[in-house]
């Protein structure tokens, strides 16, 4: 059994436990060496354990040890050792004269190495200039400053701690500060039962799949042309959805390029095999760009048909009555859409704040207070009614204890996986039940990480108003809508919502400044209030002359 460790040295104890999650859940796909590493990892001295995870979580490869300083560890080079000896880090690693120039300071350049005609009050991207036109060779760091008493080391292992991470949370944008933000309490998230078969990855092909696409990412935004790109990810057939849905969302970063680059040709071939969302539309715009206005026609009528969203529908829309035109065909029959409510108001311009603010404090009374809500208010009571049903332990969704949201949040069975569970939670509103469950879990959860719930913007005078006075049909209303389409339709709500408590009632108001005009989703959010007779208004600002 692992010996518990003092707290001085948290990080160590941290990397211990995504080891040994790691050896729990991952052993039939670790390599030999990676297998080996654990196990011996455990046997190195503490020192030296500590020293290693602090290199690890720090940034880059390359540190001078005069820098890795930490009272818990003690001597540096002691505690180096025996890392030296397995060689996880080196001391001799070659480096090239930019790479060195972020090890030393100023004056240490002009120390140990020929700085020419740069005067030391030069700035550093002047001497880096000359340095790298005058030195275009790698070297050991104790062959660049020979004289200088220090030593750089140099993490040979990275490569393999990434995919460690990576295996861990399943995704590479999270790293082992998930660890000590959740011990001090920064970030605080909800515990899901996780078993020995919660893992990301089933298979050792599909982490060396993952980690080859962020390659090819990475290689893109390094400004690697698009067809040498696409080439790279269309090595490989892959089995794996999660892995398909990555591809296709790099190839449509990809095809969109193309477009910037009036390739026209090449995006269309790319939107062909793209199932990304939007790739159809954008499929639809190309070919209209060529002037294919047929095969447009022909691809917009079956995405009218079975649109992958509103925002799809709404768009083929306009583009189906262009291409009616065009073609010469009967105009198509455009669905009618109740009427919103307008406003227009002339105040003074504020000295500072924004429009909205203008707006809230010019509704605003004590009687009938105003809030800046935007998309929050409603995605927060969705998301304390439904807590349960959203952090289900459902196979697939949850891989380690830092989720802030589940994985497949954004697929399109995310709301069928847990229907019993949703249905379950939006019953409640059926009754005043819902009013104490939403207070509960307000009061249980309060700032545990949530996709849906915006603890910075939520206090107990919002919530208190929203629960008095929002009725239960539009509550539902709107927490179906939003499980339709989870990622389109959490945004586009109103700005700001008024309360009359008294009263029992509210109303939504959006906010346009001068020159602002109604965005696709803000539309189709407020065609779907009007239709469900939800109060809303849109107020349009201009500045009073001064």
């Amino acid at each position: 059994m692992r010996p518990t460790l003092d707290p001085e040295f948290y990080y160590l104890s941290n990397f211990h436990q995504a080891l040994n999650w790691l050896q729990t859940r991952y052993a039939d796909l670790l390599l030999t060496a990676e297998s080996e590493f654990i196990d011996d990892f455990f046997d190195q001295p503490l020192a030296a354990q500590a020293l290693l995870v602090r290199m690890i979580m720090r940034k880059g490869e390359h540190f001078r040890a005069s820098k890795l300083n930490y009272n818990e560890i003690g001597d540096t080079l002691t505690a180096a050792r025996p890392l030296l000896a397995k060689g996880w880090i080196t001391d001799a690693a070659e480096m090239d004269i930019d790479t060195l120039s972020n090890l030393l300071r100023k004056d240490e350049i002009f120390q140990h190495l020929d700085t020419g005609p740069c005067r030391k009050t030069a700035a550093k991207t002047e001497l880096l200039e000359y340095l790298q036109a005058n030195y275009p060779h790698s070297s050991p760091f104790k062959n660049w400053c020979p004289t200088l008493a220090d030593a750089v080391f140099s993490l040979t292992i990275s490569e393999m701690c990434d995919r460690f991470r990576l295996m861990f949370f399943g995704n590479l944008h999270q790293d082992w500060t998930e660890f000590v933000l959740a011990d001090l309490g920064i970030f605080r998230y909800e515990p899901v039962e996780l078993t020995p078969d919660s893992r990301a990855f089933r298979q050792r092909s599909d982490v060396d799949a993952y980690l080859h696409l962020s390659h090819c990412r990475e290689q893109f935004d390094a400004g690697l042309p698009v067809a040498e790109v696409l080439a790279l990810i269309h090595q490989q057939p892959y089995d794996n959805a999660f892995l398909l849905a990555r591809r296709d969302k790099l190839s449509y970063r990809l095809a969109q390029q193309l477009e910037r680059e009036s390739d026209w040709a090449g995006a269309l071939a790319v939107y062909r095999q793209c199932h990304y969302p939007g790739a159809r539309l954008r499929h639809i715009r190309v070919l209209e760009r060529l002037e294919q206005r047929a095969a447009a026609h022909e691809l917009a009528l079956l995405a009218s048909a079975a649109p992958e969203s509103a925002a799809e529908a709404q768009n083929v829309e306009r583009i189906l009555t262009r291409l009616n035109r065009q073609l010469g065909l009967p105009k198509a029959c455009k669905p009618t859409t109740a009427p919103v409510n307008r406003i227009d108001l002339i105040l003074p311009k504020p000295d500072s704040g924004s429009v909205e603010t203008a707006v809230l404090e010019h509704f605003s009374s004590a009687d009938a207070p105003v809030f800046y809500v935007e998309n929050g208010l409603i995605s927060s009571l969705f998301g304390l009614l439904c807590w349960e049903a959203v952090f289900a332990p459902i196979s697939g969704a949850f891989f380690h204890p830092f989720h802030s949201a589940p994985v497949d949040l954004h697929s399109p069975d995310f709301y069928t996986r847990r229907q019993a569970l949703f249905d379950e939670s939006i019953g409640l509103l059926d009754s005043d039940a819902y009013i104490e469950k939403i207070q509960r879990t307000f009061a249980n959860k309060l700032n545990t990480q949530s996709p849906f719930v915006f603890w910075g913007l939520l206090d107990q005078a919002l919530l208190t108003n929203a629960l008095l006075c929002l009725p239960t049909e539009h509550l539902r209303a709107w927490f179906r809508r939003m499980l339709q389409d989870i990622k389109a339709n959490r945004a586009g709500m109103p700005d700001l919502i008024q309360f009359w408590p008294k009263e029992r009632r509210y109303r939504m108001i959006e906010v346009k400044g001068p020159g602002d005009r109604l965005q696709d989703n803000q539309i189709r959010w407020l065609s779907f209030c009007s239709e469900h007779g939800m109060p809303v208004d849109v107020c349009y600002v201009q500045w009073a002359a001064a």
